[in-house]
């Protein structure tokens, strides 16, 4: 199967291209905010082309000519990859505002890299954009296509216009595209300025996502596909997550809400913690949101090569997590820096024992006969005059695994009896790092 064709959306700050990437792939991916430049890593998604088969989509940050602030000459060189590895670019230009010197630098920019190029002009659903459209002629691109991305009007003329520039639609006998094997989507989590952006860049071996030392970089959830021995692994880089009270107004509230339904959208989840500073309550929290929507994790303390008395550091940290991480004391520990990749090779096998966990499917007889050995060594208290029983135990549910045993208890049992049960179940199992789920049932009063 030959790659999915890509389209680029391009265009100076603030003119709808995260609105327009938005509609053509049907989701909420790329934040929308009226503040310019929100959007500053190359945002990945999928399209349904009207005729069958899909395309990718790149939405990229606000690209500038002239280095306004600090982030400019970064935004640009990711504008620049897309660009290159696309097949066809959008000039998304505002019809609100008309033609303006920003938009000729990029015209004339994007003529000089040669690429195939439609301009396409957003807000027609403004009074007197669709006049006013004709005046974009001059930028020498063509014919401009006048859409409202919030609306979504004009979409079919913009289609139109690009399947003049895409290989026709590889499509499957059941219409769906032929997407071969499975992949494993990892979500990088932490708190801001730990290094996962870093951390991806080193594991897909690209400068693929924003670094800088600048907390709150990332804003956006950044998808990069990679393979390793046979394996696809998509991996999000989730910006910096806060806790609901520590975030300011505007982007910052958002890139925390996209976070959490990215981290909610994959299988495991990389929890990048910073030695120097320790685990602090906020890791905790992050943590938690991976847990409770019941995601694989592996904490990776990075940053390792600047601790010095690594023996030290391990003690602390394990203290530090029987304080603030006690529901992640069994989960695999990888130590690393992103920053010169050393120890980044072990990621990869403990992902994929992870997931596999994550989803594993216990046969109904090995369930049984663990459980009602380790019920046996150790039944929980008597509460009542019938002496506790355990009929059998059944696996109901994957991603994470869910177990259900059923007895004659008339109550639920202490909780510690119940993290027995679980301990004996992971270590059964090898569901370490996986948050599965033990739930009791008895017999009605």
């Amino acid at each position: 199967m030959n790659p999915q064709p890509v389209v680029v959306i391009v265009g100076r700050p603030n003119v709808g291209k995260s609105t327009l990437f938005n509609r053509l792939t049907r989701s909420r991916r790329a934040l929308v905010h009226d503040l310019p430049g929100v959007t500053r890593d190359r945002i990945v998604g999928e399209a349904e082309r009207p005729g069958g088969g899909h395309v990718t989509v790149v939405d990229t940050g606000g690209l500038l000519l002239k280095d306004e602030d600090r982030f400019v000459p970064m935004i640009r060189s990711q504008a620049e990859v897309a660009i290159s590895s696309g097949d066809v670019v959008l000039l998304l230009l505002d019809g609100d505002s008309g033609l303006i010197p920003e938009d000729r630098e990029i015209a004339v920019y994007l003529r000089s890299l040669g690429v195939p190029v439609i301009p396409v002009v957003n807000k027609a659903d403004r009074k007197g954009v669709d006049l006013q459209a004709q005046e974009f002629y001059r930028l020498g691109l063509g014919e401009p296509i006048a859409v409202s991305a919030e609306h979504g009007t004009g979409l079919v003329e913009l289609w139109d216009a690009l399947d003049g520039h895409l290989p026709a639609a590889e499509i499957d006998d059941d219409g769906e595209p032929d997407f071969e094997g499975d992949e494993i989507h990892v979500a990088v989590i932490g708190r801001p300025n730990v290094g996962k952006s870093s951390l991806v860049n080193r594991l897909v071996g690209d400068a693929r996502v924003l670094v800088s030392e600048v907390p709150g970089t990332t804003r956006d959830a950044v998808d990069v596909i990679c393979e390793v021995e046979g394996v696809r692994y998509r991996f999000v880089d989730t910006a910096g997550i806060r806790r609901k009270g520590r975030t300011d107004k505007g982007p910052e509230v958002l890139s925390v809400v996209v976070a959490r339904r990215h981290l909610e959208r994959a299988q495991i989840c990389l929890l990048l913690v910073d030695p120097i500073e320790g685990i602090t309550r906020q890791d905790g929290h992050v943590a938690g949101y991976a847990w409770e929507a019941g995601r694989g994790v592996v904490l990776v303390i990075n940053k390792w090569d600047l601790v010095t008395d690594h023996e030290k550091a391990r003690e602390d940290l394990t203290d530090q997590i029987d304080q603030q991480l006690k529901f992640l004391r069994q989960t695999p520990q990888v130590f690393l820096s992103a920053l010169n990749g050393k120890g980044v090779h072990r990621l990869f096998p403990v992902m994929k024992q992870v997931h596999r966990a994550h989803g594993v499917k216990v046969s109904t007889s090995d369930l049984n006969r663990v459980v009602k050995d380790a019920f046996n060594r150790n039944p929980p208290s008597s509460m009542g005059k019938r002496p506790p029983k355990i009929y059998y135990c059944t696996q109901v549910h994957t991603r994470p695994p869910h177990f259900v045993l059923f007895t004659n208890l008339d109550k639920t049992p202490h909780f510690s009896w119940t993290r027995y049960m679980e301990n004996v179940l992971r270590e059964a199992f090898s569901l370490e790092g996986v948050p599965f789920r033990v739930m009791i049932r008895g017999r009605k009063s």
